[in-house]
């Protein structure tokens, strides 16, 4: 295993709930993420999908040093360029195209890309890819598709998001393959809009209380 991917795997075991937050203004980063820190939540995804993300992820590099910083979403290599040039410590995408696996395979990154299938998952491994995005996860057979992909491939770790939720959370971690798991249930937008930072803190501190 690469040392990038043996990074990203030390990060996501150490962490374990990793909140995907979509920003719509740079002025809620800060604070949101200070909020998700104070709750015990280091490890955060910044998804690409608004105009704000990467100057919102740029805000928590620069100003919350206790937030590790990984960018999501990332569909291309000019996407997963803005993440390093932003200072993330690890990036991660929805699916995966040759050429994106290509660029985060000769990149400095620790990425994981997104895979839904088993052909998938063994094109990741083609390029060195070990820890993974299973997305969406609830959609592709939840956890049983977990356990069936760990017969064959024994070695990878999975991160699921899409359909992880409070409720279901602690047993997508008691599987032996799933490392970590990321969701939006955490900081919903709408929280995020109206500015709820003890809210999300204390649904911050809920989650960091499902691992020891």
């Amino acid at each position: 295993m690469s040392d990038k991917q043996q990074a990203l795997r030390d990060l996501f075991f150490a962490c374990r709930v990793i909140p995907v937050l979509t920003i719509a203004r740079v002025e809620d980063a800060v604070p949101l993420a200070e909020a998700l820190v104070a709750g015990g939540l280091a490890a955060l995804e910044i998804t690409l999908r608004t105009d704000a993300a990467a100057r919102a992820a740029r805000a928590i590099v620069n100003d919350v040093p206790g937030a590790i910083v990984g960018v999501g979403t990332v569909l291309n290599a000019r996407d997963l360029a803005v993440a390093e040039d932003i200072g993330a410590r690890f990036a991660l995408s929805p699916g995966a195209t040759p050429a994106l696996l290509d660029a985060a395979a000769a990149g400095a990154l620790p990425f994981a890309p997104g895979v839904a299938t088993a052909s998938e998952a063994m094109a990741a491994m083609e390029r060195g890819f070990h820890t993974l995005k299973l997305f969406p996860a609830a959609q592709v057979g939840g956890i049983s598709m977990a356990r069936a992909l760990g017969g064959p491939f024994p070695d990878l770790r999975f991160c699921p998001t899409g359909g992880v939720s409070a409720a279901n959370a602690a047993e997508w971690l008691a599987e032996p393959n799933v490392i970590a798991v990321g969701g939006s249930w955490i900081a919903p937008a709408a929280d995020i809009g109206a500015g709820a930072w003890d809210t999300i803190a204390q649904r911050a501190r809920a989650a960091r209380a499902l691992w020891g």
